[in-house]
């Protein structure tokens, strides 16, 4: 089974999305523009509590993911 994990490696903030791109299987750089592009049209603020809920919700991956 897949476990959310925030990324050590893909990461520019808190990995957040590097996490979310690994675990839905899709391109980092794509997700990255959906979020900046949502953080604009709602206004900032939505988007931004999501990530930092996400940071406090989402644990870091593991030195050695098994």
């Amino acid at each position: 089974m897949k476990k959310l994990y925030r990324s050590r490696t893909n990461r520019k903030i808190a990995g957040v999305c590097g996490g979310l791109a690994e675990y839905w299987g899709l391109d980092v750089t794509i997700l990255r523009i959906i979020v900046v592009v949502l953080f604009f049209i709602t206004a900032i603020f939505p988007v931004l509590i999501a990530y930092f809920i996400a940071i406090l919700l989402i644990p870091l991956e593991p030195e050695s993911k098994s």
